[in-house]
C-alpha cells in the first residue's frame, strides 16, 4: 500500500482528487457551511455528551434525552454569558469612542514631540483635529449600516428565508449528529477497505489528538489569558480593562499578536490616564506576568506540543479561512489546518520511506537473494590478496 501511493502517478492521484475535493467544497460552501458548523458542535459536544450518559437520568431518558438536555444546559449557559458580558463589553467600547478625542490630543501634544526630539526629525502628519468628528460619523455610519442591511433583509424574502433556514438547520444537523455519532463514525469505519482500515484509525487518532489538542487546550489558553489580562487591568486601575484584556486574549490565537496589540493598548490608555510612570509599568507588569503563565504552565499543560503549526501557517488559515468562507472561516480555519497538517506529516513520512524518493529505505526494499548475493561478493573481495 505505501509503495503504491508513493510513486509518480500515486502522488498524482491523490493531488488530484485533493483538489477536485477542494473545488467542490468551495462551490458548496453557502449549502455545508450549516452542516460544517453543526459537524464542529457535535465533535465538541460528544465528550460531553458521553459523560451525560453515566447519569442515572440520562441512562433512563437515552441518547436523545441526554443529548435534549445538553441542548438545555447549553442554551442556559450561552444566555447567562451573553446577558452578563455582552452589556459589559458594549458599555465600554461606547466609553472608549468618546475617549478617542482624548488618546489623539494626548498623540499630538505629547507623544509626537517626544518622538520628534528622540529621532531630531520633524514629523508631518495628517490634521488628527479631525479624526474625532470621522470617528464618531463612522461610528453612525455603521449603526445606520446595520439598520440598512435589517431592512434589506427584510424587504428581500428569499435572502431572510435563507438566513433563517441556516440558522435553523445548525442545530436540528447538531443534534442528529449527537444522537448517531459514534454509529457514524463506526458505518464510515466499516466502508474502509480493509488493508486501509488500520492506517485511517491511527491517523484518525492522531487528528483527534490535535483537535482536542486545539480546541480544548488552545481556547482555554485564550479564555484563562483574557481573564488574568482583564483582573490585573483592573486591578492596576487602568480603564477599559475587560475590553483590552479581552481583545488580548482573543487575538492570542495567533502567537504573540494578541499580547503585542493588549500591550500596547494597555500602555498608551495608562499613560493618558495617570501621565505618570508608574501605571504603564503596572501594564507592562501584566503582560509580562501573562506571558510567562502562557509559556510555562498554560501552553505546556494545555496544549502541548502536538499542533505543531508555525506562526505564519496559522497567519496564513486564518487570512484564507476568512477569505473563503467569511466569519465561519475564520473560526472553521485553524481546527483544520491543524488536521490537515497530520495528513500532511504522514504523508512526507510515507514518501520519504518510498522507492521514488531514494531515501534510507531504498536499499533495503531489494529483494533477499539480492542482499544475499551483495554480501557474498562484499565477503569475496575482503578475501583477495593484495597485489
Amino acid at each position: 500500500m505505501i509503495s503504491r501511493w508513493s510513486t509518480p502517478a500515486g502522488v498524482a492521484l491523490a493531488v488530484f482528487v485533493l483538489l477536485a475535493a477542494g473545488f467542490l467544497i468551495w462551490l458548496l460552501r453557502p449549502v455545508l457551511l450549516p452542516f460544517a458548523v453543526a459537524a464542529v458542535l457535535a465533535y465538541l459536544g460528544d465528550p460531553l455528551i458521553d459523560r451525560m450518559m453515566q447519569w442515572r437520568l440520562t441512562r433512563w431518558l437515552g441518547r436523545g434525552g441526554a443529548v435534549a438536555l445538553g441542548f438545555i444546559l447549553f442554551s442556559v449557559a450561552v444566555a447567562a454569558l451573553l446577558i452578563v458580558v455582552v452589556p459589559l463589553i458594549e458599555n465600554e467600547i461606547a466609553a472608549f469612542v468618546n475617549r478617542v478625542p482624548d488618546y489623539l490630543a494626548w498623540l499630538t501634544a505629547v507623544a509626537l514631540p517626544w518622538i520628534e526630539g528622540k529621532i531630531g526629525l520633524e514629523l508631518s502628519l495628517p490634521d488628527l483635529k479631525t479624526l474625532p468628528l470621522i470617528v464618531q460619523q463612522y461610528w453612525r455610519e455603521v449603526g445606520g449600516l446595520a439598520a440598512f442591511l435589517l431592512s434589506s433583509l427584510s424587504r428581500g424574502g428569499a435572502a431572510l428565508a435563507m438566513w433563517i433556514a441556516n440558522l435553523l438547520l445548525i442545530p436540528v444537523v447538531t443534534f442528529y449528529l449527537l444522537r448517531d455519532f459514534d454509529p457514524i463514525l463506526a458505518h464510515l469505519e466499516r466502508l474502509l477497505p480493509r488493508s486501509m482500515a488500520p492506517g485511517a484509525r491511527r491517523l484518525g487518532r492522531e487528528i483527534d489528538e490535535v483537535l482536542a489538542a486545539f480546541i480544548r487546550g488552545q481556547l482555554l489558553v485564550m479564555l484563562v489569558l483574557g481573564m488574568v489580562y482583564s483582573f490585573g487591568l483592573w486591578v492596576a486601575g487602568i480603564d477599559f480593562a475587560l475590553l483590552i484584556g479581552s481583545a488580548a486574549g482573543l487575538l492570542s490565537i495567533v502567537p504573540y499578536l494578541g499580547t503585542i496589540v493588549g500591550f500596547a493598548l494597555a500602555v498608551v490608555t495608562a499613560l493618558v490616564q495617570y501621565h505618570d510612570l508608574l501605571h504603564p509599568l503596572l501594564a507592562v507588569a501584566v503582560f509580562v506576568a501573562g506571558q510567562s503563565l502562557e509559556g510555562m504552565l498554560l501552553t505546556p499543560w494545555l496544549v502541548g506540543d502536538r499542533i505543531g503549526l508555525h506562526p505564519v501557517a496559522v497567519i496564513f488559515a486564518v487570512l484564507a479561512g476568512g477569505q473563503l468562507f467569511g466569519f465561519f472561516g475564520i473560526l472553521l480555519a485553524l481546527p483544520v489546518a491543524a488536521a490537515v497538517m497530520v495528513l500532511v506529516r504522514d504523508f512526507l513520512c510515507r514518501y520519504q520511506a518510498s522507492e521514488w524518493y531514494g531515501g534510507v529505505k531504498h536499499a533495503d526494499r531489494r529483494g533477499p537473494r539480492r542482499r544475499k548475493r551483495r554480501v557474498r561478493q562484499q565477503a569475496a573481495a575482503k578475501t583477495l590478496p593484495d597485489d
